[in-house]
C-alpha cells in the first residue's frame, strides 16, 4: 500500500504544482520558494529541533510551545516548517530571524530525504494531525523521534484514515508519542492502530494562549477611534459564501441600530480586495490598511491586515467566528473567549467539536444558522447588554478552566528531546 501511495503521489505532483500556480494568481507568495516544496534549500543545519505547523491556525497554536522550547534548549537551532504563505507570515511576525523557516517538501521519498539530510532534526514535533506516510517512515528509518502534539482526530478524518487502514496503522505505530486533545480523539487514534501506551490525553494547548501585555491598551485605543459608544461586532476568519450572510445580517441590525459597526476580517488575504468591493456596494466601508480615522457614517470596517485579529476582537462587543456558516469546520473560538467576548458561530464546527461543546454546555456561545438568526441574536445582545456581558464572562471561564495542556505536552516533548540530545 505504501508503494501504491508513492506511485499515486508522483503522478499527482504535476497537478499539485498546477494548483499552486492557480492559488498564486490571487496570492503571489505561492510562487515563491518552489524549490523548497521539492526538498531543495538555501541552507543546511547540523542539527535542530523541528516543529511543523501546516498553516496559520496551527502556527498560532504552536507559538507558546516554540517559545518554551527555545528557552529550554537555547543551544539547539529551532526550525519551523509550514505549508502555506499565511503560516510563513505568522512565523516571521512571531519570531523574526530567531528561528529558521522553510516549507516542508511534498510527501515523496526524494524530497523528504533531502529535507531530513539538510536539516538533521534531533526530534520532530508535528502540530495537530499533519501526518504524511513517507515523512513518518523516513523519520523512523533515521531514528528521528516524532511527537504528534495537540493531536485531534475528528470522526470524519478518522473515517478517511480508516480507508487506508494498513498504511495508517503502520504510520501511527511509528510515532514516538501522541498528545491528544480529548478522550474521543485518543480513542480514535487507538482504534486506527496507535499503541495505547503512546497515547495520552493532555487537552488542547490553544487554551493556553498568552495575550500580549499591551493588547488591552491597543484595543481600547482602536475602540476609541471606531466609536466608543457604538455597538461594534466582529465577523472573523470568514470564507467565501459567508460574507453575503454576514452583510445581510448587518443590514438587519442597522435597521434597529443605524450606528452599528461591523468589523469584517476575511480569513485569507488574497480575498481582501474582492470583499472590499462587496462591502462598498452596500455600505460605507473603511479599510484598516488605509490608516484613516473611522467616520461616523462608516458601517463596515474591513480588517485587511495580518496579525491584528486579537486587537480587533478586543475592540468589539460581540464576536462571530467564521468558517462555520459553510462546511469548513469552524475556526478558533478560544481567542474571543479569552478576551471575555460573547461568541456567535455557525452550525459547521467539526474541526472544533469538543471545544465547541464546552462553550455550548456553559452557555458561553450561541449557534446561528443564517442571516436572520444571526441578526436576531445581534439585536438581542445590543438591546440586553447585561446578558451579553454574562455570556462573555462564561466564555472566559471556559478558557480559564481548561488551561494547562501546554505544560503537559511540553513535559512529554522535553523527555523525548532529553533522550535524543
Amino acid at each position: 500500500m505504501r508503494i501504491l501511495y508513492r506511485i499515486l503521489f508522483y503522478l499527482a505532483l504535476p497537478l499539485i504544482f498546477i494548483r499552486l500556480w492557480w492559488k498564486s494568481r490571487r496570492q503571489p507568495a505561492y510562487r515563491q520558494r518552489l524549490s523548497e516544496r521539492l526538498g531543495f534549500y538555501p541552507f543546511h543545519l547540523d542539527h535542530c529541533i523541528w516543529v511543523h505547523a501546516v498553516s496559520m491556525g496551527e502556527t498560532i497554536a504552536a507559538i507558546p510551545l516554540i517559545k518554551a522550547l527555545k528557552t529550554r534548549y537555547p543551544q539547539i537551532p529551532m526550525l519551523v516548517t509550514t505549508m502555506t504563505p499565511t503560516g510563513t507570515e505568522r512565523v516571521k511576525m512571531a519570531f523574526g530571524d530567531s528561528v529558521k523557516h522553510v516549507y516542508l517538501p511534498y510527501d515523496f521519498p526524494g524530497g523528504v530525504k533531502r529535507f531530513l539530510t539538510a536539516m538533521k532534526p534531533v526530534v520532530a514535533v508535528i502540530m495537530e494531525t499533519e501526518l504524511w506516510p513517507t515523512l513518518v517512515a523516513e523519520c523512523a528509518k533515521k531514528q528521528i523521534p516524532l511527537c504528534l502534539v495537540n493531536a485531534r482526530l475528528s470522526e470524519k478524518s478518522a473515517q478517511g484514515y480508516a480507508r487506508i487502514q494498513p498504511l495508517t496503522r503502520e504510520m501511527l505505530q511509528q510515532l514516538t508519542m501522541i498528545a491528544a486533545h480529548g478522550q474521543a480523539d485518543a480513542e480514535r487514534f487507538i482504534d486506527l492502530g496507535a499503541l495505547p501506551s503512546k497515547v495520552n490525553v493532555t487537552g488542547n494547548i490553544k487554551f493556553d494562549l498568552v495575550l500580549p501585555d499591551n493588547l488591552a491598551a491597543k484595543s481600547a485605543a482602536l475602540r476609541e477611534s471606531l466609536g466608543r459608544d457604538r455597538f461594534i461586532w466582529i465577523a472573523a476568519s470568514t470564507h467565501e459564501g459567508e460574507e453575503e450572510i454576514i452583510l445581510a445580517a448587518h443590514q438587519k441590525l442597522r435597521e434597529v441600530n443605524p450606528q452599528a459597526l461591523l468589523i469584517l476580517v476575511p480569513r485569507h488575504s488574497d480575498r481582501f480586495d474582492a470583499i472590499a468591493t462587496m462591502c462598498e456596494q452596500k455600505f460605507v466601508t473603511e479599510r484598516r490598511s488605509a490608516g484613516q480615522p473611522c467616520r461616523a457614517e462608516t458601517a463596515v470596517y474591513l480588517g485587511d491586515t495580518m496579525g491584528e485579529l486579537l486587537l480587533m476582537y478586543g475592540a468589539s462587543d460581540v464576536a462571530f467566528v467564521g468558517g462555520s456558516l459553510i462546511v469548513r469546520g469552524g475556526h478558533n473560538m478560544l481567542e474571543p473567549g479569552a478576551l471575555q467576548k460573547p461568541i456567535l458561530t455557525g452550525p459547521h464546527l467539526f474541526n472544533f467539536a469538543e471545544i465547541s461543546e464546552l462553550f455550548f454546555s456553559a452557555k458561553a456561545m450561541v449557534k446561528v444558522e443564517d442571516a436572520e438568526s444571526l441578526a436576531k441574536q445581534l439585536i438581542a445582545w445590543f438591546q440586553h447588554p447585561d446578558e451579553r456581558l454574562r455570556v462573555g464572562e462564561r466564555a472566559l471561564q471556559v478558557v480559564a478552566a481548561n488551561r494547562g495542556a501546554l505544560a503537559k505536552q511540553l513535559s512529554q516533548v522535553n523527555e523525548v528531546i532529553d533522550r535524543s540530545v
